[in-house]
């Protein structure tokens, strides 16, 4: 079963009605996912593989947006010292998938998950299918509801 083949299927092992879609071009980036389907690079869902002091942290935030460490250390209780992005072995090893198509279902092992709060501006979202030519469309709502965790200001805006 290829990447966005398991894509598909825990999406709809979760009920989320999600079609994944294949480009010819590379959707690996915010900006080249935004292009491709014709959406603001904000409704492109990052998904980022954090380890926080060795626990495996998944964060969903917007395509516009970065990551502010120091806001996520405090969220999961860690020192920002402890606090660290996974290299692309640990993301390969912990989701299954290649940075640039991490989809932020069927991961392999269970993770913590932060949810931005910037991606509440949009209704539906855009996110990485498994692969860096792959990605699906789904609302908002019911993708944070079937992955749960918790949701919370981790962004700042991209310099």
């Amino acid at each position: 079963m290829t990447p966005p083949e398991r894509v598909a299927q825990a999406l709809a092992a979760l009920g989320l009605p999600a079609e994944v879609r294949t480009f010819e071009q590379s959707t690996a980036t915010a900006g080249e996912a935004a292009a491709a389907v014709g959406c603001a690079p904000g409704q492109i869902v990052k998904t980022l593989f954090f380890l926080a002091d060795g626990r495996p942290t998944m964060v969903l935030m917007a395509g516009d947006r970065q990551v502010d460490t120091a806001a996520l250390a405090e969220i999961l209780g860690v020192s920002r010292k402890r606090l660290k992005m996974g290299t692309a072995e640990e993301v390969r090893e912990y989701t299954g998938y290649e940075v640039g198509g991490v989809a932020p279902v069927g991961w392999p092992r269970p993770a913590d998950v932060v949810i931005d709060d910037s991606l509440r501006r949009f209704e539906t979202v855009w996110a990485a299918a498994g692969a860096p030519n792959a990605v699906f469309a789904a609302p908002l709502a019911a993708l944070a509801a079937a992955i749960g965790g918790q949701w919370a200001a981790i962004a700042k805006e991209r310099a």
